[in-house]
């Protein structure tokens, strides 16, 4: 005991410490590790009038003497592992107004009332009518569903690797790859289906105007479902008209553009990711997966406004491919879908656009219908947690719910019945 409280000598400090968890010596470690720690070199300061004494004449450095700064060599031709780019004021795409730019990594502090308000749109609570009423349809049932989803969810969740539990970066794009080829194993019975396309990693850009600001949305959008046919609309023209007394909820004192890149290097265009001629060309249901186990994943309220955004996004697209560029007025709306999930819950969307005019706070506004925190089970574990000699939560998969999976089923089958 004696013996512990004598102070032991570091090796290659020489100094005496005592041990301490956690605690690191830089100079230590640097050392015995063979770590150069470079430090810190000042700049000289310029004087307008005055021209600096360096030491490029002596051609070695010189204490007290500037640093000497030459002129880039220009090689002569282009040599992509030395390239510089311009300054921003010296590029093409230079705007003096700057531009706000929505990622798939951006988390917005407003969650689903930022998104509201970049979007110009009303939010109503539930799915609509018709999607509610294919979910109690039994001729639109999947025989034996519920044992299929059991099957799916402990592939993804248990059966991935032996003797391990997987991570949510692992079981999350497995479980929606199982769901989604469960719905499409329902291609015989359902010959509509057959008009899909399912594409991963496609690209999307979009452009518009709120207020006074340029906001876009660029990046990857992870799994996308198109078809040949658009979906109809949901809100009849009575409901779309009603929209107009609807006012959206202020932000102050949180600015609409927070946790958006802001850039002063843009084009605004609207591109789905899509050539012309595609024979898929309408969006239909973004998913949106949020597979991060650590802090840097998304808070519920976060992904349900990262899928209003890309589902917003994706009918702007189309919105300007089909009727211009400077359509404020649509002739018809555009219907998309979203369904995000992080492995365990999930939150479903359908997004109508009604109009491209978001300049003002007044006339007609978007429609939005949310669906959000639906388990489709409670856990799913390899090995049962006991507590005091008391099975807290069993092994294997528990709590299923498969309503959760009727909502899927039918988003996935919309416009397809």
């Amino acid at each position: 005991m004696a013996a512990s409280m004598v102070p032991r000598r570091v090796c290659g400090a020489g100094v005496l410490s005592r041990w301490r968890f956690g605690v690191r010596c830089l100079s230590v470690s640097a050392a015995r590790y063979g770590k150069f720690i470079p430090p810190v070199r000042e700049e000289a300061p310029e004087i307008p009038g005055m021209e600096p004494i360096t030491y490029v004449d002596r051609m070695y450095y010189v204490p007290g003497l500037a640093r000497p700064r030459f002129p880039d060599w220009d090689r002569g031709w282009s040599d992509p592992q030395h390239y510089r780019s311009p300054p921003p004021e010296q590029m093409k795409l230079f705007r003096e107004q700057p531009a706000y730019v929505f990622n798939c990594s951006c988390r917005l502090l407003g969650g689903v009332k930022q998104a509201l308000w970049l979007t110009k749109t009303k939010l109503n609570p539930g799915l609509p009518q018709r999607i509610m009423d294919m979910c109690e349809d039994p001729a639109y049932q999947i025989p034996n569903h519920e044992e299929l989803v059991h099957n799916i969810v402990a592939h993804a969740c248990l059966w991935h690797r032996p003797g391990e539990q997987p991570v949510r970066e692992e079981y999350c794009p497995k479980l929606l790859q199982g769901l989604l080829h469960l719905c499409q194993k329902q291609n015989s019975k359902f010959p509509a289906l057959f008009q899909r396309s399912l594409i991963e990693n496609c690209r999307l850009a979009a452009s518009w105007r709120r207020e006074s600001s340029i906001y876009h949305v660029r990046g990857i959008n992870g799994f996308l479902l198109n078809s040949k046919n658009p979906l109809k609309p949901v809100a009849s023209e009575s409901e779309i008209q009603a929209t107009k007394e609807h006012r959206l909820e202020s932000l102050y004192p949180i600015s609409p553009s927070i946790d958006l890149q802001e850039v002063n290097v843009y084009e605004e265009r609207n591109d789905a990711g899509f050539r012309p001629g595609y024979p898929f060309p309408h969006p239909h249901t973004v998913f949106v997966m949020d597979s991060c186990s650590t802090r840097a994943g998304f808070l519920p309220d976060q992904l349900r406004a990262k899928m209003i955004m890309l589902a917003y996004s994706s009918a702007l697209a189309k919105a300007r491919n089909l009727f211009g560029e400077d359509a404020k007025a649509l002739p018809e709306p555009i219907l998309v879908q979203s369904i995000g999930t992080d492995g365990q819950i999930f939150h479903f969307l359908v997004f109508q656009l009604n109009t491209l005019d978001l300049d003002s706070e007044d006339g007609i506004k978007n429609i939005v219908w949310m669906d959000s925190d639906q388990p489709l089970y409670s856990s799913a574990n390899l090995v049962a947690k006991v507590r005091r000699k008391i099975v807290e939560v069993p092994a294997g998969v528990c709590g299923l719910q498969p309503e959760t999976f009727k909502k899927f089923w039918a988003m996935y089958l919309h416009g397809a019945n």
